[in-house]
């Protein structure tokens, strides 16, 4: 059967004198946030052409809004190839931009051959699916995007000799660590591999072995960021994480009904410090290393983040109640606490700026 390849376009060109096309007010605000970060070292990507998978999802898209922000202020003469399954959606989001803004799209899936003749200097893996749901109904077909399209990529980043690959990870690769424990990079994990649930930190854990493998015999340059749970503008209404509920729970002003005791407790991290997190890693990264990246002071158990919401976002106009049902927690990761040890980030410079309330309410603005 013959194999697919998807060749990358540029967007139709359209004036629209000089300024950039963003959304919404909190994402134009977060670019100009990710753009004056000090530790980001932008001169380092002048001239160079960057590869985002994902390019439309939450972290995707504001990766690209940060490039291209980055690009127009600083002159930087980039080539941003965003990575999409959807045109329609690419144009939503980032508008029908001119070529001056350098920004290109494939439309495609990373299962199939990749055909990219471009030079590429730095490729930002983002893809997949992050939906629970998803990977109880569908493990297999978990397994095999992540495994096949990751494997694609790193064959472009070894045939094309880039300067640094990132894939973006998942904290969920530490499986449930037990209560008082700091998760640092070396963590062991206790995945249970018979549950279809662990179908999505499987096949986050065997891509960064794929990652390291790649570094050590073909010397591909290769980071791996590990994200907490990442949220702000961008989160659609439709989206089942739990954070997402708990915002439309304050938009409908309804009560927010836990459908577990809550007692999971990890780290959170905002959108736009996730970019800025990722951006340090492809910059200043060590080569072969990974990095835990989250917001350490919002560590807090599910319940005590849906109280927060209750009482500091809603002002006390809803209120939390907990009705378990066995069979919807199946699809939940299995409990867990994971206090995320960014040391090893933040030993780069890096720092997140906005907090858990502060996220929510930008947020919900948006939504």
């Amino acid at each position: 059967m013959q194999r697919k390849t998807h060749k990358y376009m540029a967007f139709r060109e359209l004036e629209i004198k000089g300024t950039m096309y963003y959304p919404n007010r909190v994402i134009e605000e977060d670019a100009n946030t990710i753009i004056n970060s000090s530790y980001i070292k932008w001169e380092k990507l002048r001239n160079s052409c960057i590869l985002v998978t994902g390019a439309t999802g939450l972290i995707g898209s504001m990766i690209v809004f940060g490039l291209l922000a980055a690009n127009k202020k600083f002159e930087l003469n980039l080539t941003i190839i965003a990575f999409v399954r959807d045109k329609n959606r690419a144009f939503e989001l980032f508008g029908k931009t001119n070529e001056k803004s350098g920004l290109k799209y494939i439309v495609g899936s990373m299962e199939s051959t990749i055909d990219i003749e471009e030079p590429i200097d730095y490729i930002i893996h983002g893809a997949g699916s992050t939906d629970n749901t998803y990977f109880v109904s569908n493990p297999v077909e978990t397994i095999e995007t992540s495994i096949k399209g990751s494997y694609n990529l790193l064959k472009i980043a070894w045939k094309q000799h880039i300067k640094k690959f990132v894939y973006l990870s998942t904290m969920e690769v530490y499986g449930a660590p037990a209560e008082g424990k700091l998760v640092d990079e070396l963590y062991p994990s206790n995945l249970d591999t018979m549950s279809v649930r662990s179908s999505y930190p499987e096949a986050k854990r065997l891509v960064e072995c794929l990652c390291a493998s790649f570094c050590q015999e073909y010397h591909v340059p290769v980071n791996v960021v590990r994200l907490t749970q990442t949220f702000g503008p961008g989160v659609k209404g439709s989206d089942k994480r739990v954070f997402a509920e708990f915002g439309r729970c304050v938009i409908e002003k309804q009560d927010i009904v836990l459908r577990t005791n809550g007692e999971s407790g990890r780290c959170y991290l905002y959108t736009g410090d996730a970019v800025t997190a990722i951006l340090t890693v492809l910059l200043h990264g060590e080569n072969g290393k990974a990095y835990n990246a989250a917001n350490q002071e919002t560590f807090c158990s599910i319940y005590e983040m849906a109280q927060m919401v209750a009482h500091e976002v809603a002002k006390d106009l809803i209120k939390v109640t907990i009705s378990i049902d066995k069979e919807q927690s199946k699809k939940f990761s299995p409990k867990h606490h994971i206090n995320l040890d960014c040391t090893r980030l933040l030993g780069l410079g890096w720092n997140p700026v906005y907090g858990l309330k502060e996220m929510y309410l930008r947020m919900i603005e948006v939504m």
